[in-house]
């Protein structure tokens, strides 16, 4: 299951981790992230171990949605070594986010 990502352990979960991070940027009034969160939780389990991917609901969170621009919901982006190294706005297929990670492993 993918984990809660918030302002406050954003920095310990995301930009300390060691391995790559998937960060869904969502709002629970959003219909475009409830098509994506499916998705989201799929990967989790596929990636369990490997890489980190949690959710961050920007209504409630929102220094980093602002620090890293995030306009536009869902965006996902997925961060190596605490910098953004891939970036998907909108509903995309599942095999794009597979693709950023597998890439960063």
């Amino acid at each position: 299951m993918a984990i809660e990502i918030t302002d406050q352990n954003f920095k310990e979960l995301v930009l300390e981790s060691d391995k790559p991070v998937v960060v869904d940027f969502w709002a629970e009034w959003c219909g475009p992230c409830r098509m994506v969160g499916p998705t989201i939780e799929e990967i989790s389990g596929e990636y369990e171990g490997r890489a980190v991917v949690g959710k961050l609901d920007v209504d409630s969170n929102q220094e980093y949605a602002s620090k890293y621009g995030v306009r536009n919901i869902p965006t996902v982006l997925v961060f190596k070594g605490g910098e953004v190294v891939d970036k998907h706005v909108g509903v995309v297929p599942k095999s794009v986010y597979t693709s950023s990670i597998d890439t960063q492993l």
